[in-house]
C-alpha cells in the first residue's frame, strides 16, 4: 500500500477570491486516498504562502526530504498549481518523483502517473522541459555572441585575461597595472630578446612571479597570452569554433598597441624554435632536431608507419622537406639507421669525461624537470575536478541542458584521461631514474643510451641536443644507402 503525502497550500488572496479553504483541500483529498485505499502518511500543508517558488514553503520541502528518504511513495495534490506556478519548479519536482520512484497524482486535473494519461502528461511535461531547456541554451548563446560584437568582454572576474580586472556586474574590464607591466614584458622577452615560450616561463618563475590563479608558469601559458588580441584592444568570441569565431573592437584599454601585436604574430608564424604543443612519439626521439645535411632543412618524421614481420609498428622515417618540391635529393632515413649513426658518431668522440659530466647533468635536469612536470599536471588534474564539479552543479541548477552537459563532461573526462595517463607515465620516468642512478657512474654517453628508456631518450634530445645533421648515401646496386651523422651540436 502507497505511503501518500498530501500536499496542500492556499494563499489568503486566492482563499477570498476563489472560495476553497486549506481544510476543504484536506477533506476531498483524505476522501480520494481513502477511495484508492492509499495510507496517507502525512499532510503537509503551506498555508497563506504563495506558489511562485519552493524555497520560502517549509511544508513543501519537508515532503521533498521525506520523499528522498522512501517514506513518501505517493504525492497528491488538489490541482498542480497548489504544487507549483512555476514550470521550471515543476519539471524539477516532477524529475525528482522520477528519480525516487515517487508517484503524483493531482485530484482536479486527474492526473495519475500510474496510469496510461498520467504517463503522457510526464512525457509532455518532459518535452516541454527540454524545449524551454533548449531556448534558454540557444538564448543565453545570443545573448553572449551580441555582447561580444557590441565590444564588451565575456570573460567573468574567474577567468579574466592576466592583465585585466573585472569584478562581479562590470561590463567593461579594467587593466591591472601590476600584471600589465608583466604582460608588455613578455611581448619585449619574445619580440627584441629572442626567448623562446619556456625560456620567459622559467624567467617568470624564477622571479616567483605569479600568475593570475598564484600558479607557476609554462611555455603554453606565455604563447596563449602572445597570442591573445585581448591586449591590443579587442574583444574574442568562440576561440575554439572556426566558423563562430570573430574579433570585434572592445571598449576596454589595450595594453600593448596594435602593432606590436601584429608584429609578434608575424614572428610567431615565421619562428622555427622548438616549440612541442604535442611531443612526437618517443620512438622517433630525434623529431625536431635533425636536418638535412645536404640542403640544411629541418627534417620531418615521416607519418608512413610500417609493421614488421612479427606485426609491430616501426617508427617513422625522417625526411627533408625540399625533396617533395624536388629542390633536394636527400634519401629519407629510417629511425633505426639514425639512432645508429648517432650512437656511432658519439661513440668515436674520445673526451668521455666530459660526456659523464654532461650525463649527470642531463639525470640531475631530468629529475628536476619530472618533478616540477609532475607537480604542475597534478594541479591541472585538480583543476580539471573543480570544472567537473562545477559544471554539474550548473546543470542540476538547470543552468545547462543535457546535451551541453555530457558535451562539457565528455570533453574534461578524455582531459583527465589524458593527464592522468601522462602523470603515471612521469611517475614511473622518476623511479626509473633513480633506479639507474643507482648504478656505477656510466662512462659513455653509448652506454647511457642504450641503458635509458626511450621516453628518456627523447628528454635527451630535448634538454641537450640543438641539432643533428644527418645523410643518407646511395649505395650502388643496394637498397639502402649508409646513413652518416656529420655533425651533432649540444645545446
Amino acid at each position: 500500500m502507497f505511503q501518500t503525502g498530501i500536499y496542500v497550500r492556499v494563499s489568503t488572496d486566492e482563499q477570498a477570491q476563489e472560495g476553497y479553504s486549506i481544510r476543504a483541500q484536506e477533506e476531498k483529498l483524505r476522501d480520494y486516498a481513502r477511495i484508492k485505499e492509499w495510507l496517507v502518511y502525512k499532510i503537509y500543508m503551506d498555508e497563506g504562502i504563495s506558489g511562485k517558488n519552493i524555497t520560502e514553503r517549509p511544508a513543501i520541502n519537508e515532503m521533498i526530504e521525506d520523499v528522498k528518504k522512501g517514506m513518501v511513495q505517493n504525492v497528491l495534490v488538489f490541482k498542480i498549481d497548489r504544487l507549483t506556478r512555476s514550470t521550471a519548479d515543476l519539471i524539477t519536482l516532477i524529475d525528482l518523483f522520477n528519480d525516487y520512484e515517487c508517484a503524483f497524482n493531482s485530484l482536479t486535473e486527474s492526473i495519475d502517473t500510474y496510469s496510461a494519461t498520467g504517463r503522457m502528461f510526464i512525457k509532455i511535461i518532459g518535452i516541454f522541459a527540454e524545449f524551454e531547456r533548449e531556448n534558454i541554451a540557444e538564448r543565453i548563446r545570443l545573448g553572449f555572441e551580441r555582447k561580444a560584437k557590441e565590444g564588451y568582454s565575456l570573460n567573468s572576474n574567474h577567468n579574466i585575461s592576466y592583465g585585466y580586472n573585472k569584478e562581479k556586474g562590470q561590463k567593461i574590464q579594467t587593466i591591472n597595472e601590476k600584471e600589465a607591466v608583466i604582460v608588455k614584458e613578455i611581448f619585449d622577452m619574445f619580440l627584441n630578446k629572442h626567448m623562446s615560450y619556456h625560456k620567459i616561463a622559467k624567467a617568470l618563475n624564477d622571479r616567483n612571479v605569479p600568475t593570475k590563479t598564484n600558479s607557476v608558469w609554462q611555455g603554453v601559458t606565455i604563447k596563449c597570452i602572445l597570442e591573445n588580441s585581448t591586449y591590443k584592444g579587442y574583444v574574442r568570441y568562440a576561440v575554439v569554433d572556426e566558423k563562430r569565431n570573430f574579433e570585434v573592437k572592445g571598449h576596454h584599454d589595450p595594453i600593448i598597441s596594435e602593432e606590436l601585436f601584429n608584429e609578434v604574430q608575424e614572428l610567431i608564424k615565421k619562428m622555427s624554435a622548438k616549440v612541442y604543443k604535442k611531443h612526437p612519439k618517443a620512438d622517433n626521439c630525434f623529431a625536431g632536431i635533425t636536418f638535412c645535411g645536404i640542403c640544411g632543412k629541418k627534417m620531418i618524421s615521416h607519418g608512413d608507419y610500417k609493421k614488421d614481420d612479427k606485426g609491430a609498428t616501426l617508427p617513422a622515417n625522417y625526411r627533408c622537406p625540399n625533396r617533395v618540391f624536388r629542390k633536394c635529393t636527400a634519401r629519407d632515413v629510417r629511425h633505426i639507421k639514425m639512432e645508429e649513426a648517432f650512437i656511432e658518431y658519439i661513440d668515436d668522440i674520445q673526451d668521455f669525461d666530459t660526456l659523464d659530466e654532461v650525463q649527470i647533468a642531463m639525470k640531475q635536469e631530468v629529475k628536476s624537470q619530472n618533478i616540477e612536470l609532475l607537480d604542475n599536471l597534478q594541479k591541472q588534474y585538480s583543476k580539471l575536478e573543480r570544472k567537473e564539479k562545477e559544471v554539474t552543479g550548473k546543470y542540476i541548477q538547470e543552468g545547462i541542458d543535457f546535451d551541453s552537459y555530457m558535451n562539457v563532461k565528455n570533453e574534461i573526462d578524455k582531459e583527465k584521461k589524458e593527464v592522468l595517463g601522462t602523470i603515471r607515465t612521469i611517475e614511473e620516468f622518476v623511479d626509473e631514474e633513480i633506479t639507474i642512478k643507482k648504478e656505477s657512474i656510466i662512462k659513455s654517453l653509448k652506454e647511457n643510451w642504450e641503458y635509458l628508456s626511450k621516453p628518456e631518450k627523447r628528454q635527451f634530445v630535448i634538454n641537450f641536443v640543438e641539432r643533428i645533421e644527418v645523410v643518407n648515401e646511395k649505395q650502388e646496386g643496394k637498397r639502402e644507402g649508409i646513413v652518416k651523422v656529420l655533425d651533432v651540436i649540444f645545446n
